[in-house]
Formats: structure tokens, C-alpha cells, sequence
């Protein structure tokens, strides 16, 4: 696996998972019971952004100046925005960065240990050697985080049902095997087999309409629960940059997050845009009853 994620740490894509992420732990936590975190593909937990930008042997163009960039000073964001650019914020300040523009990101575990709550739990899968040494150095002495340098594809069968009774699940690969959309069909089928009401996010690329949607049939074919599919694109279908945009899978939603989402996404479509033709989309897979 050649994939690292640091280079690409806080583009336009890591705005859209992670806000959607902040927004979906904050509904879990209406419920006093706590639930069980598992991010199937964990990195490191925090990303260096001055680092990453000069690669490992050249200087790389940073990617977080047309993501979290082009949120850090702006004001009356919406509110699932605001949010997680606080918690953004918050770790880069704690971390020490005096500066006006970022420099340290927090991946998906840092964000979600930052809001867990005692009775919440996390459970982190890093298959990469190095960056599983990193994530276990990250989170050295900090209780309710395990972590396990494995296939989290295959780990996750262990994970579920959780003592909790309620679990997120984050599904986050590098998309760097030809057949990724095929091993998260089914990592997730195994999932809702196990935890039926468990709530599933999936994060894909879009480089290929046709693969994306042939992966919105392998899916349907589950006969899933509620699902919606979430997508921000920053350029038009006929622009020459290879990732247009992502998207989500989100499967047994927390109530009403689609109408919290759907305005987030029409102005981050706006904001990020890179290009003439960017717009956010939400769709139905499967409706709530």
C-alpha cells in the first residue's frame, strides 16, 4: 500500500467526512447509553499540514488551502460547519500552533476521542506498519481507545455486536485496489448482519460515475435500512482533475441529520468549488418509513 493519507490532510474531502462525522457522534450522544466507535482505516490520528506539503522527498502543493482553508476565518458558518471547525480549531490550538492558518489536522479518531463521552468507546484499525505505530503513539496513556494493527475489513467482524448495543462505524479505505468498492459491499453486509441498527459511513472517491453507482447496487442488494448517499463535487464532470469529488454512504442515519446536511452541502458546494460544475447532492438509497 502506497497510499498516505498526511499528503492529503484537510482538502475538500476531509471537510466533508469530517463534518458529516462531528455532526452524526453529536446525535449518537442524545442517548445517555454510550456506543462503540470502529474506524476500519484509522492512519495516524493527527496530520502535520507544513510536513505533508513537503513530502517525503519533494515539495508536494499542499491540498488543505481549498479545504479547511477556505473555512478557517470565515464567520456565521452553518451550524454543522461551525462545528466541526471548532473542533478543528481546538486541536490545532492545543497543539501548539500560534499562527493564523492551520498546521495540525486531526484525522477521524482524533475528532471523535475529542467529543467521546466516558461511556463512549473507540476501536481503531490501522493495517499500514507505520501509520499504526503512529496511531498507537497518538493515543499512548489514553483510556477507551483500542487500537489493533490489522485488516480492519476483517477486524470489524470482532467488533460487532458491541457490549454498548449501538455502534458507529467509519469506512474509510485509500481506494488504491481495484476491487475496494467490492470489499466494502461486503464488510458492510457482514455488519448490519451483526448489528442491524448499527450506523454505517462509508467515504468513495469520485473518479468514475459508472463504479460509484455500480457500488449503489451491490449495496441495495443487502436490503439495506434507511440509507442516503451524500456527495460534494468541486468541478464539473468534464474537468481534467482526476478526484471531482467525494461522497458518503450513511446508512441507518440519526434522525433528521438529512435536513441538517442538505443546507451545509448546498454552501460548501459555493465555497469549494475549484471549478465551474461543483454541486452537492443528497440521495436516497433506501427511504426512512
Amino acid at each position: 500500500m502506497n497510499y498516505r493519507h498526511h499528503y492529503h490532510a484537510g482538502n475538500f474531502a476531509d471537510v466533508l467526512k469530517h463534518a458529516v462525522l462531528v455532526r452524526i457522534v453529536r446525535a449518537m450522544q442524545r442517548k445517555e447509553r454510550g456506543f462503540l466507535y470502529v474506524d476500519t482505516h484509522a492512519g495516524r490520528g493527527r496530520y502535520d499540514l507544513e510536513s505533508a506539503a513537503r513530502g517525503d522527498t519533494l515539495e508536494r502543493k499542499p491540498e488543505w488551502p481549498e479545504g479547511i482553508g477556505r473555512l478557517w476565518d470565515r464567520t456565521r458558518l452553518p451550524d454543522v460547519l461551525a462545528d466541526y471547525v471548532a473542533q478543528v480549531k481546538a486541536f490545532d490550538q492545543k497543539l501548539g500552533n500560534l499562527e493564523t492558518t492551520p498546521r495540525f489536522y486531526p484525522g477521524s479518531p482524533r475528532l471523535v476521542r475529542a467529543l467521546a463521552r466516558p461511556q463512549d468507546r473507540l476501536s481503531l484499525f490501522e493495517k499500514q506498519h507505520d501509520e499504526a505505530g503512529a496511531l498507537r503513539a497518538e493515543f499512548a496513556r489514553t483510556s477507551g481507545v483500542g487500537i489493533q494493527s490489522a485488516d480492519g475489513y476483517a477486524g470489524l467482524k470482532g467488533q460487532l455486536p458491541p457490549p454498548e448495543k449501538r455502534a458507529l462505524v467509519l469506512i474509510d479505505p485509500p481506494f488504491e485496489s481495484k476491487d475496494e468498492f467490492a470489499q466494502v459491499a461486503r464488510a458492510v453486509g457482514d455488519a448490519l448482519k451483526r448489528s442491524p441498527a448499527a450506523t454505517i459511513v462509508v467515504w468513495y472517491p469520485l473518479t468514475e460515475r459508472a463504479r460509484v453507482d455500480a457500488f449503489f447496487a451491490d449495496l441495495t442488494m443487502l436490503a439495506l435500512p434507511p440509507t442516503f448517499t451524500f456527495e460534494l463535487t468541486v468541478v464539473g464532470p468534464l474537468h481534467p482533475m482526476k478526484m471531482k469529488g467525494s461522497g458518503l454512504v450513511v446508512i441507518n442515519p440519526p434522525w433528521e441529520l438529512d435536513r441538517e446536511l442538505a443546507p451545509a452541502g448546498t454552501w460548501l458546494a459555493e465555497i469549494l468549488a475549484q471549478g465551474q460544475g461543483g454541486r452537492a447532492e443528497l440521495r436516497w438509497l433506501v427511504r426512512e418509513s
